[in-house]
């Protein structure tokens, strides 16, 4: 059962707003998926396929979600449920295009946040075109959860700006993006005293960026980026110097939940998959759908999903009113990631030996 907000606000309350909103968009990316399944993207050339799926979200009015609407974007504010629903939808279709989708959001966000005025709106208008493709440096080799370890260097530079040096790993979009929002360590406060961190805008083309593209097994672009006497002017420094954890933290906020609601549209293809296979596979004599063991375990992934759904789409709305507390979001996510991973296991194991094969 796909619970979509628009489901959730009929029959429960938890959505709440313009219900019209939600059908609208529903039908929107029902179309796109449509469209999508008529002209599939061959996804064997990352980058290209980036640039495609980049492209199309901003044809079909998708990547306006990710922008407010002073700048181009689809509502005053960006919205949470909203970026839920396009993830669980796009991520059914392919993780290569739900992954194209969230970086748009994951890495101008930030700017929406807390960049300069001039620079939004120079930046949004086309994040919202699909004329940028963004990144979020955030991640080091050192500094993965322990974001304050990071080593990323923002020196003093000319003019009130700074000089980054220093690496990044596995960035999504690395080496495709013509936009990243970094972050870096700006000072320490005396000996044993707390670092500062900031946050900056820095194009793709930067003189002294470079990238070392890493082989993973997910079909998208990603990578370590490296900063060697990288110039970023004052213009671009997004927020107030020492305010960059909490431009992170900021960001992530309204994105974390939404990994959740990724992992929703990979258990929702996965049960696709199961429920097919089952009704179609005839072992002793009846469809394997009629054997009651199978019957029991997929009532048990079914209720699990449900779940997940009614988890994430409580903690979207409630970023959505303002009134979300921190451990909404990550339950969501905790909660619907591994569910999505008993789903998936669940249908490889009913499909047998074609639970292993491609296609």
């Amino acid at each position: 059962m796909l619970l979509t907000p628009r489901i959730l606000d009929r029959e429960l309350g938890t959505i709440g707003g313009d219900r019209a909103r939600w059908v609208a968009l529903e039908t929107r990316l029902a179309g796109f998926r449509e469209a999508l399944e008529r002209e599939p993207v061959d996804e064997s050339d990352e980058d290209a396929a980036t640039r495609t799926y980049v492209s199309r979200l901003a044809g079909a009015g998708l990547l306006a979600l990710m922008v407010p609407a002073e700048y181009g974007g689809a509502a005053e504010r960006v919205s949470s449920t909203a970026i839920c629903l396009t993830r669980q939808w796009l991520a059914r279709t392919s993780g290569a295009l739900d992954t194209a989708f969230v970086m748009q959001g994951l890495g101008s966000y930030p700017v929406t946040l807390a960049g300069r005025d001039e620079l939004r709106a120079t930046l949004l208008p086309k994040v919202a075109r699909g004329e940028a493709i963004c990144a979020f440096a955030l991640t080091e080799p050192g500094a993965g959860s322990d974001i304050k370890a990071m080593q990323t260097i923002a020196r003093p530079g000319e003019d009130g700006g700074v000089v980054l040096d220093g690496e990044k790993c596995f960035i999504s979009n690395a080496g495709v993006a013509t936009s990243y929002v970094v972050f870096a360590r700006e000072q320490q406060e005396g000996e044993g005293g707390k670092p500062r961190f900031g946050a900056f805008w820095v194009p793709g083309d930067a003189p002294g960026l470079s990238v070392e593209r890493a082989q993973v097994i997910a079909p998208h672009p990603i990578g370590a980026v490296r900063f060697d006497g990288v110039r970023v002017p004052a213009a671009h420094r997004l927020g107030e110097r020492g305010h960059g954890l909490r431009i992170a933290l900021g960001n992530l906020d309204v994105f974390r939940v939404s990994v959740g609601a990724a992992a929703l549209g990979l258990a929702d293809r996965a049960l696709e998959v199961t429920v097919e296979h089952l009704q179609r596979r005839v072992q002793f004599g009846k469809p394997l759908a009629r054997q009651q063991g199978l019957q029991f375990a997929l009532a048990d992934v079914c209720t699990d999903h449900v779940a997940a759904q009614l988890l994430v789409y409580r903690a979207a709305a409630a970023r959505d009113r303002q009134t979300a507390t921190p451990d909404q979001a990550a339950m969501a996510k905790m909660y619907a990631t591994e569910s999505a991973q008993r789903a998936i296991d669940r249908a490889v194991q009913s499909l047998g030996g074609l639970g292993v094969t491609v296609g």
